[in-house]
């Protein structure tokens, strides 16, 4: 009867998603499904887990107790695991997972058994092959009305719709060859089934096999949400350090050529120490580097500003040695301490004198730039963050990289000077991504 049969059908299904959904856990088989073309070991590696797990359902139920049979029918999903691995993988692993598969039910003398589910694994490769691409297997749907709507009204691509009729087709003539050659026993009750149980039983089939395609075409998609985000990321970070990198030479350049004429030695005392500088832009690729390195960069970029300013301009530091190793983003320094004296001090007769301190507080890193110049208007301090390419500059690479893990907050007085403190989280030097 339909009610003996629909229990075991359920369960099956139930069994299919939890393994489904056990597999998409395992980031090496993650792996495996965002390859599209795989080697011959991964077609192996991937037929081997797909095996291990299908298999071991076949063997609970050929080798449980006769009286616990009907409790393990459900876990036998040999068929519908072999032509999956034929879908996910093609004929090699469709063929080898169908008689790995197997292996049970024929050592406990169902001989029938390797070959048609050899037979279904390789199917699986031809309803693969016979996608127009690789991405239509994951769009499988088991309702036959919609491939059907699809068909006739959606779409003018023929092939495309007219594959999602023939894939379904194929896991039903799959299901067909297991009741006709019978390698199994029957699933609960010794007597025929009947029509209503025969539908049951091809249906239950259908979604047996589509269940792991949506479970892992999602884990898939996830994975490139993932992967476009870490790439966005890495676009942002290049865009806004190429905004700081020309900025500094431009003016380095403008400054020099000022003093060709009125001071040429000085002019080429600049050039030096600004190929020196350049030189270690260009050797450096990474978004990170330790402090030490920031403040080695600023001292030499300060030593060329110091040469178009002279004595009006003076550096001071109060570093805790235990932040010079602590790594910070690139060139993170530099065009705070550019606008202190672009802003700052440039129009103040005196000049005056730019302080960097750093503190660790609470695994936290706090970066202080100082400055006593001329302070900013309180109407232009509002809306700092968000305009001109210094400082809103380091505040959007920060907020890329930390997201509201960090601080960044400025301070000012007109006449008196600038402070501009920013709060990060510590970062170790072998989590840090290098591009």
């Amino acid at each position: 009867m339909l009610e003996d049969y629909l229990v075991p059908l359920l369960l099956k299904l139930g069994v299919m998603a939890s393994i489904a959904s056990l597999l998409a856990r395992s980031n090496a088989f993650k792996s495996m499904l965002m390859r599209e073309n795989r080697t011959m070991n991964q077609r192996l590696a991937l037929s081997l887990c797909l095996s291990v797990v299908f298999g071991a359902g076949v063997a609970f139920r050929v080798f449980s107790r006769p009286d616990y049979q009907a409790a393990y029918q459900a876990a036998d999903l040999g068929l519908e695991g072999s032509i999956i691995a034929g879908i996910v993988g093609g004929y090699v692993t469709g063929l080898l997972s169908g008689v790995l598969i197997s292996l049970p039910a024929f050592i406990h003398g169902e001989y029938l058994a390797m070959p048609l589910l050899a037979g279904v694994g390789v199917l699986g490769g031809l309803l693969r092959d016979l996608a127009p691409d690789s991405e239509e297997i994951w769009r499988f749907s088991p309702f036959f009305d919609l491939n059907i709507y699809r068909f006739f009204k959606e779409s003018k691509d023929y092939r495309r719709t007219a594959f999602h009729l023939v894939f379904p087709a194929g896991i039903l003539v799959a299901e067909a060859l297991r009741q006709g050659v019978r390698p199994l026993p029957e699933w609960v009750a010794a007597d025929p089934p009947t029509v209503p149980t025969i539908i049951a039983i091809y249906i239950s089939t259908l979604f047996a096999v589509a269940i792991p395609l949506k479970i892992w075409n999602s884990t898939r998609n996830e994975k490139k949400l993932e992967e476009k985000d870490r790439l966005l990321v890495e676009a942002r970070l290049a865009a806004l350090t190429s905004q700081i990198n020309p900025h500094f030479l431009f003016n380095t350049l403008n400054s020099v050529s000022s003093l060709i004429r009125t001071d040429p030695n000085q002019a080429r005392i600049m050039v030096v120490k600004l190929s020196k500088v350049l030189r270690r832009l260009l050797r450096k690729h990474e978004h990170f580097s330790p402090l030490r390195d920031e403040l080695s960069f600023i001292e030499d970029y300060l030593s060329i500003e110091v040469v178009r300013f002279g004595d009006k301009l003076r550096f001071e530091q109060d570093v805790e040695s235990d932040t010079l190793d602590m790594i910070v983003p690139s060139m993170l320094l530099q065009p705070l301490v550019e606008n202190s004296i672009k802003h700052g001090l440039s129009g103040k007769v005196e000049g005056g004198t730019i302080r960097i301190r750093t503190r660790r507080i609470d695994a936290k890193l706090l970066l202080l730039v100082e400055d006593d110049g001329v302070g900013i208007p309180e109407a232009r301090l509002a809306t700092l963050l968000d305009q001109g390419i210094g400082v809103s500059n380091v505040n959007e690479r920060l907020k890329v990289l930390f997201g509201n893990q960090y601080r960044m907050w400025i301070d000012s007085q007109p006449g008196r000077g600038t402070s501009i403190q920013i709060e990060m989280p510590e970062l170790q030097a072998e989590l840090v991504p290098v591009s």
